[in-house]
């Protein structure tokens, strides 16, 4: 059971009483609102402090910081009829009880003031429509017209209003239930999950960042695999991220099948995300799990039938790395060092299984540690989550052959030195050595100085490449001046 008294204890603080007594003084009835509630009752932190007043919420705003005093800072946004409070890592945000109007082409309503209620009835899911009372009189009294404690306590998500009409007039809010679903646990209700579907088109009007924003919650949720079945079966997937979609289905052909591919990325997404939850959850963790979601996005591209080999993804790694950009790009995804790093998994994932059918090799080793750098690391937390068989002793026998690799890639790490590794000799070393200017022989002449260490003939050390470069040179024609 869902404790109330619990709640109203939680917001028997100074800061809730200020504001009431602002409101009081005002002559307005002021409420905590939305998901800061939800979370109270989920006792889950919340930093997101949403106060609604059935008045300006502007002048609550400016009453509010003037008791806060020294270093309250508000910001006004007389457009929108709303203002942001700051006090040092408090962030209050304020707005007047409101109805709103959508025309069909934009998810921007049109505002009037409105009761509590028409303001509780325009969000999204009942759960998020909880309001509690800060007016003195009737401090930390729930208001809750639409029965959403009764949802919360189902782990149920519905809208206050028809689900159409809620869908049709924000459709963001249908990735904010795949969300809410993924990240809280909650079950979608069966109505309102067909009304997705019937209303799924309507996602064209949002912006690509709202989208991609909800979607990397859901990237980031214990179990993102619930989040991305949804996605698919409400239709969404197809009209977002169709490169995604593209990885379902099986075939078989001459007897020969291969496995569903978008089941397998969710199984690899979930087992990801169990290995960063168990070494704790790090910010840059998503673009992992970007990596994650990607690895085999080449996969429908490559596909070929070999009546001697059966079903084969040649390249596909390499395929999916060029994908990835086109698919940030559209997503508006950053397309800085966090896309060169999904680049960089996606393409090397892999290697390390590379490494065990060939032969865990020095050189081969080397030469994964100056490709992968600093992100090996992140590279086998990749791999390893790949390992989806039902077959225990397969899973075994994986797991078993990566610790050898990472085992090697310790060991060659400590000897040689090569993640992230400059060789030794620079081409103005060169260029100065053999009176040169920049020209194809330095290229050759450093390109085989690196080649020698990783492949583990000489040492990583300068005195060794020296030697060696000389040695390369006089292949060349060239002599020291």
């Amino acid at each position: 059971m869902l404790d109330e008294a619990l709640v109203k204890d939680k917001i028997d603080t100074p800061l809730f009483h200020l504001i009431g007594q602002a409101a009081d003084e005002l002559g307005v009835e002021a409420y905590v609102v939305g998901g800061y509630v939800r979370d109270l009752f989920l006792r889950r932190p919340s930093k997101d402090i949403d106060i609604v007043s059935v008045g300006r919420g502007i002048d609550l705003a400016e009453a509010v910081a003037r008791r806060l005093g020294r270093g309250a800072h508000i910001s006004v946004f007389a457009r929108f009829g709303t203002a942001q409070v700051k006090q040092g890592e408090l962030e209050l945000e304020f707005v007047g009880a409101r109805r709103e109007s959508y025309s069909p082409d934009s998810r921007k309503p049109v505002v009037e003031d409105g009761t509590l209620e028409e303001d509780q009835q325009r969000r999204d899911f009942t759960v998020n429509a909880l309001a509690l009372c800060l007016n003195e009189g009737r401090f930390g009294e729930l208001v809750d017209p639409f029965y959403g404690l009764e949802d919360m306590e189902d782990l149920t998500l519905r809208t206050p209003l028809d689900p159409d009409v809620t869908f049709s007039d924000d459709p963001l809010r249908m990735m904010r239930a795949l969300r809410f679903a993924s990240q809280l646990g909650f079950f979608i209700d069966p109505e309102i999950f067909a009304a997705i579907g019937r209303n799924a088109e309507r996602i064209a009007i949002i912006s690509a960042e709202r989208i991609s924003t909800e979607f990397n919650k859901i990237l980031l949720s214990p179990r993102p695999s619930v989040g991305l079945e949804l996605f698919e079966l409400s239709g969404l997937m197809g009209l977002v991220f169709p490169e995604l979609l593209e990885l379902k289905g099986a075939e078989t052909r001459e007897g020969i099948g291969h496995k569903d591919n978008l089941t397998h990325t969710y199984k690899v997404v979930d087992n990801l995300a169990r290995a960063l939850t168990a070494r704790g959850r790090r910010e840059e963790d998503l673009w992992l799990l970007w990596a994650a979601l990607l690895h085999d996005i080449g996969k429908p591209r490559t596909k070929r039938f070999d009546k001697r080999l059966g079903w084969t993804f040649h390249n596909h790694n390499y395929v999916g790395m060029k994908m990835v950009k086109r698919i940030f790009t559209r997503l508006r995804l950053p397309l800085d060092a966090k896309l060169h790093y999904v680049e960089k998994l996606v393409n090397l994932h892999m290697r390390p299984a590379m490494l065990v059918d060939e032969g865990v090799t020095d050189s081969a080793v080397r030469r994964l540690l100056f490709e992968a750098g600093d992100d090996i690391d992140d590279l086998m937390l990749l791999v390893e989550a790949d390992i989806t068989s039902k077959n225990p002793q397969k899973v075994r026998k994986y797991l078993d052959n990566y610790s050898l690799v990472r085992q090697k890639l310790a060991d060659i790490e400590e000897k040689d030195r090569v993640r992230n590794f400059q060789p030794p000799i620079s081409g103005e070393l060169i260029m100065q050595t053999f009176a040169l200017s920049p020209c194809r022989e330095v290229g050759l002449i450093k390109d085989a100085i690196k080649e020698a260490i990783l492949e583990g003939t000489i040492p990583n050390e300068y005195e060794a490449a020296h030697a060696y470069m000389l040695h390369e040179a006089a292949k060349l024609g060239l002599t020291a001046q």
